[in-house]
């Protein structure tokens, strides 16, 4: 991530007063937790030959391809994957207090 996205990721979770060592083991983890949201966000937009496809598009760690896939299947992509990390940061804000 880089730094000023790993700033706004501080400050938006709200985790400026932690050391730089909790900052990073609870981003990781967020990471994680919001990538996993926004891939499933994605494969329920897809038909079940369309997840397979994806599926074997993400082991082969084409990134190129995967986006090429995604343009195609779906255009909204970005906006999905958007709001899905955006109900995640609510999530994790919700639990934190």
């Amino acid at each position: 991530m880089q730094d000023d996205q790993m700033k706004q990721a501080i400050a938006e979770l709200g985790l400026d007063g932690l050391t730089p060592e909790e900052q990073e083991k609870i981003l990781d983890g967020f990471g994680e937790v919001a990538l996993k949201a926004a891939t499933a966000a994605i494969l329920d937009k897809l038909t079940e030959d369309k997840q397979e496809e994806f599926a074997k598009l993400a082991e082969a760690g084409d990134a190129e391809t995967l986006k090429a896939f995604l343009q195609k299947e779906v255009p909204d992509h970005a906006e999905i994957v958007q709001k899905a990390v955006q109900e995640e940061v609510a999530s994790f804000k919700e639990a934190a207090n």
